[in-house]
């Protein structure tokens, strides 16, 4: 099969990308090209700052940001939206421009090691209170207020350790 056969093929099994990718072709695509995503700082009147568990593969153990790769064809403000839904499960108030714009690239890594993040400063009422689900603090997705950077930040996120 040549490029354009396998591309044709593609198409077939992707009628609509911007609804998300098969996980196969996700992960291969992001092994040719730098993804762009979004990343929540969220704070509360009281400064403090939303943070989420993860435990993966591609991340590692550690508390980080929200945050979500922009979908083909998304707006950026449809994505922060949906961030703060699916991954908080409450809508935010933002700021429409980002406070940073950050490079993060893994050399030992293949895949998800190229993102291009934007980091968007967010807020939410101190009466916020996560609703874990029954998660403990070690699951992945647990949300805790922090007065102040946990020393356990993801590696990759310690370039927004100066706003926590």
């Amino acid at each position: 099969m040549n490029i354009a056969e396998a591309v044709a093929a593609l198409n077939k099994h992707v009628a609509t990308p911007s609804a998300g990718l098969p996980d196969d072709l996700f992960y291969y695509v992001t092994s040719i090209t730098p993804m762009i995503n979004v990343e929540l700082l969220v704070k509360d009147e009281d400064s403090r700052t939303l943070l989420a568990w993860r435990d993966d593969i591609y991340a590692g153990k550690g508390w980080h940001l929200p945050g979500g790769i922009v979908r083909y064809k998304e707006r950026i403000a449809a994505r922060i939206e949906m961030v703060a839904e699916t991954e908080i499960g409450a809508s935010v108030k933002y700021d429409p421009s980002p406070i940073g714009v950050y490079e993060i690239i893994d050399p030992q890594k293949k895949i998800r090691a190229h993102f291009i993040s934007l980091l968007y400063r967010c807020s939410l009422s101190s009466s916020f209170i996560p609703d874990n689900k029954g998660l403990s603090v070690t699951d992945p997705g647990y949300l805790k207020w922090h007065e102040k950077c946990p020393e356990d930040l993801l590696g990759f996120h310690d370039i927004y350790r100066k706003y926590l």
